[in-house]
C-alpha cells in the first residue's frame, strides 16, 4: 500500500470498518472477541466505531484472535500503519491558524516528559531568540505577533526539570544566516545559555571527518510514542513503534557525530565570533 497524504484522513475510518467486517465474518460477537484479546468490550465496541483510535499492537492481537489469513493480516496491518500516520499540510495549517499549531504543540510538550529534537537546517523555536522566531515567519502574511509569543511561551517548557531534553543541531542550521550577523551571534549564545540547564543537552554536529550516515529531514521524538518530520510542504506525525524505533537509531546515531558540554561552547563561541566579526 503506497502511503500517500490525502489517504491520512480516512484510513482510521477504513480500519475501523475493515476490523468490524472481519469479527462478523469470523461470527463472533464483540465479546467474545474481546476475551480472546484480554480487551474489554468497550474497548472493541470502540475501536470498531473510530472512537478509539486503534494500536498497531490492538490491531495485531485482534488479527491474532480472529486467525486472519496472511493477505488479510498484511493488508490490514498495513491499513493499521497508515492510520497510525497523520499528515498536516502547511497550506491547512495555515488557513486554520498557526496558533492553533502552537497550542498542540504546548500540549505534548506538557504530556510527554523525553524529547529528541534533530535540526537540519534551522534553530526549533524553543532554542530561539525573539528575532530568529521573527525571521522564521517572514513569509507568512499580516501581525504574527500572536504567534511569535506563543512560541516564546512554549519556551518555558525548558525549565521543568521534569522533563528531558537533547537537542542536535547541525552546523549547517547553526550557521545558515537567517537573520543579520550580529543576531546570529546572539542566537549562537543563547544556545550556549540553554546547554547550562541541568536537564538540556545540546549537541553540535560539526561538518567534519567521516559520517557515513547522513540525515533526510529535521524531527522530534516525544517520549517513546510519536515522532514528527517537518517537510516544506507540512508535518508528518508517526505512532508505528518500528517507525518510532528507526528514527530513535537515527538520533542515535546522528548524536555519535555530535559534540557536548566545553567542547560544543567552545564551537558556538567561535562561530559567534565570526559572526561578530563579520563585514
Amino acid at each position: 500500500m503506497t502511503l500517500l497524504p490525502e489517504q491520512l484522513g480516512h484510513s482510521k475510518q477504513e480500519l475501523a470498518a475493515a476490523l468490524k467486517d472481519l469479527r462478523k465474518r469470523a461470527g463472533l460477537s464483540g465479546a467474545r472477541l474481546a476475551a480472546r484479546c484480554n480487551m474489554s468490550q468497550s474497548k472493541i465496541s470502540r475501536i470498531e466505531n473510530g472512537k478509539t483510535p486503534a494500536s498497531l499492537v490492538d490491531v495485531k492481537q485482534i488479527l491474532r484472535a480472529l486467525a486472519a489469513p496472511p493477505d488479510t493480516l498484511a493488508r490490514i496491518t498495513e491499513l493499521a500503519r497508515l492510520a497510525n500516520t497523520e499528515w498536516q499540510g502547511l497550506r491547512a495549517l495555515r488557513r486554520k491558524g498557526l496558533h492553533h499549531k502552537q497550542q498542540e504543540l504546548a500540549g505534548l510538550e506538557s504530556t510527554s516528559a523525553e524529547f529528541r529534537f534533530f535540526m537540519l537546517s534551522m534553530i526549533t523555536g524553543l532554542l530561539s531568540t525573539p528575532e530568529y522566531i521573527r525571521a522564521s515567519l517572514a513569509h507568512l502574511h499580516g501581525d504574527q505577533s500572536q504567534l511569535i509569543a506563543r512560541k516564546l511561551g512554549r519556551q518555558e517548557v525548558l525549565y521543568d526539570t521534569g522533563k528531558k531534553f537533547t537537542f542536535l543541531v547541525s552546523e549547517m542550521a547553526a550557521k545558515w544566516p537567517l537573520i543579520p550577523a550580529p543576531a546570529m551571534a546572539l542566537q549562537l549564545d543563547r544556545l550556549i545559555s540553554v546547554s547550562r540547564l541541568p536537564n538540556v543537552r545540546i549537541g553540535v554536529i560539526p561538518l567534519r571527518g567521516l559520517m557515513p550516515a547522513a540525515p533526510m529531514d529535521t524531527f522530534t521524538v516525544y517520549d517513546s510514542s510519536l515522532v514528527t518530520i517537518e517537510t516544506t510542504s507540512g508535518v508528518l506525525a508517526l505512532r508505528d513503534p518500528k517507525d518510532i524505533a528507526a528514527h530513535l537509531e537515527a538520533f542515535s546515531t546522528m548524536e555519535g557525530y555530535a559534540v557536548f558540554g566545553a567542547d560544543m561552547r567552545r564551537l558556538l563561541e567561535r562561530w559567534a565570533d565570526d559572526f561578530r566579526e563579520a563585514p
